[in-house]
């Protein structure tokens, strides 16, 4: 298969990147830190294609036609670029800069890849989203409204398959807590591994599922987070 990681210089999207290639497929990893891209691309520097770039600016869908043009083609665009700075004082430019990466960036890029398939026939994509998505949070609003976005944004693709009679599937991944340095500002627990997180969505990618919790035991929280009424939410939270 021939796979873009948007967002593999570290932990989920690298740990992807690494079982992707380490099976033998051609990886195009995509991130700002290029000396981090360089770095995965030295383990299998014949299935790995390194493309720099920040999904906020100006250049995501020239850089998208070159990865796919080496690659020759593509089968698999996993979204995994994301970043949730806190904001409890509500400052604009964290919750701007959120919204940037997680909304703006992510509707350019997967819209790219969807439309792709269409032409193509087929295809998959994978978007991280997150088990944040099912209500508001106090110190990341802009976080967990972006991450109830990417889960509708991908549902809305699935229907938009259906009814054009194509074979692509889109992946609504919902990690809880992944050990990364996104998630040391919170209280953790049922912390999964990077590595643990990858084989996971690997297998759910595999499977071609339409929704895949990570690890599977936060589907429980997510019950209990869509169902428990908002006047016992805002004390808890």
């Amino acid at each position: 298969m021939k796979i873009i990681i948007i967002g593999a210089s570290s932990g989920i999207g690298k740990e992807m990147a690494l079982l992707y290639a380490g099976k033998g497929h051609k990886v195009g990893i995509a991130g700002r830190r290029n000396e981090l891209l360089q770095e995965i691309k030295s383990i299998y520097p014949d299935k790995f294609f390194t493309s720099c770039f920040d999904v906020t600016g100006a250049e995501n869908i020239f850089c998208l036609q070159n990865i796919v043009a080496e690659l020759g083609g593509l089968d698999l665009l996993v979204y995994n670029a994301g970043i949730g700075v806190p904001s409890k004082d509500l400052l604009p430019e964290a919750e701007m800069k959120t919204t940037q990466t997680n909304v703006l960036g992510f509707v350019e890029i997967v819209s790219f890849a969807f439309n792709f398939f269409v032409q193509q026939g087929q295809g998959q994509i994978a978007v991280v989203s997150s088990v944040a998505a099912f209500r508001g949070n106090l110190h990341t609003p802009a976080y967990s409204a972006s991450k109830a976005f990417l889960s509708n944004y991908a549902e809305g693709l699935n229907v938009k398959a259906h009814r054009l009679k194509k074979d692509i599937v889109v992946t609504d991944v919902r990690p809880g807590f992944i050990n990364t340095k996104a998630a040391k500002e919170h209280k953790r627990f049922w912390v999964a591994s990077p590595k643990k997180a990858a084989r996971q969505i690997f297998r759910a990618i595999e499977s071609k599922k339409r929704i895949a919790y990570i690890t599977r035991r936060w589907w429980l929280v997510a019950q209990v987070l869509k169902f428990i009424p908002y006047t016992l939410y805002k004390r808890l939270v």
